[in-house]
């Protein structure tokens, strides 16, 4: 089988490559040669900007792709873009979408009001009800958070008549190449031999799914491989959704840390840790569908994936990282331990 991938040189993009090509399709990269394509030499590579997919149609003709897989598609735009020159040549297309597209993604950031909802987040739950998520964070039009929104993505994907679409709700993803370091927050605290660690009340408990960098790009491979997933919408994520709490013990457990955990009231927390979360929201993924439909289960362990990750952020720390006020939490505890 062919397979064009649109990104595919970060992150979750080179597991994805590695285990197609292992299974003998042949792929081809599309990408803007920004970050260097980690493949073997069967690889082929279509540089250009994905904003003008249009102008290297001819190449990707060429590439004769049966399935087109965009890791990176994030606005209306881009996805009619896609749509239009695909439908001509592939017989299907994959993207990755966002759990950001629940109701309950906005409820926890605060920009909705509404009941806390108990059940788990299936593929039919309520989708957000407002548009552009992010534009409040970015400052102009040119950025690429300004017309993001992986609902639009999905609705033009799964409506067009001419090609099949499988949408993919991934989660938190965490793991080697994590460009956002989620986890390292906690990792540098244990670093730093802080003695404790701060945990406000509400997000102590806080539930969500994450997905491990490796575990996530299998799902995404038997998305690409698999017939059945044509016309289909998955999440994607860890079979259980652990708390805060839960996951610092993991990750300092598994570096050695002897140190404490500390749950304090919210309003007792430092300034700098203090935010606008509200944390009884929890986006807890039901990933029922595509373990039963495509037969997916984790490729890992989750030792494996927290001590993988552990690694990888303590060789890779993020550049300008500033540490946070361990004075203004050292007397935080010293109030709550009295």
């Amino acid at each position: 089988m062919n397979v064009l991938i649109i990104g595919g040189t970060r992150f979750m993009g080179p597991s994805v490559v590695k285990e197609l090509t292992a299974l003998g399709h042949q792929v081809t990269l599309f990408h803007r040669g920004q970050t260097p394509a980690d493949v073997s030499a069967d690889v082929q590579e279509i540089l250009g900007d994905r904003n003008h997919l249009r102008d290297h149609e001819k190449q990707i003709r060429k590439a004769a792709p049966e399935i087109i897989l965009d890791m990176m598609l994030l606005t209306e735009q881009q996805a009619r873009d896609l749509v239009s020159i695909a439908s001509g040549i592939a017989r299907r297309l994959v993207v990755a979408s966002s759990c950001d597209v629940y109701f309950n993604y906005d409820l926890l950031r605060g920009v909705e009001s509404g009941p806390v909802v108990t059940d788990r987040l299936g593929e039919e739950s309520p989708l957000r009800q407002k548009m552009y998520p992010y534009r409040n964070m970015v400052d102009e039009k040119s950025d690429p958070l300004y017309d993001y929104d992986k609902i639009l993505v999905e609705r033009v994907i799964l409506s067009d008549s001419s090609i099949a679409g499988t949408v993919l709700r991934l989660p938190m993803v965490y793991g080697p190449g994590d460009y956002r370091h989620r986890l390292y927050e906690i990792i540098r605290r244990v670093q730093d031999r802080r003695p404790a660690i701060l945990l406000g009340e509400a997000q102590a408990v806080w539930r969500t799914t994450r997905g491990f960098v490796d575990d996530c790009a299998h799902a995404i491979c038997l998305a690409v491989t698999d017939e059945r997933a044509a016309g289909r919408v998955y999440n994607v994520a860890e079979p259980v959704a652990c708390t805060e709490h839960e996951l610092t013990e993991r990750i300092t457990k598994a570096m050695g840390w002897s140190g404490r955990i500390v749950t304090v009231p919210d309003d007792s927390l430092p300034e700098h840790l203090k935010d606008d979360t509200r944390w009884e929201h929890h986006l807890d993924i039901d990933t029922t569908r595509i373990r039963n439909e495509l037969g997916f289960t984790e490729q890992t362990d989750i030792d494996e994936r927290i001590s993988r990750t552990i690694a990888w952020e303590l060789a890779n720390p993020p550049d300008n990282y500033t540490a946070p006020n361990y004075e203004a939490e050292d007397r935080v505890l010293a109030t709550v331990e009295r």
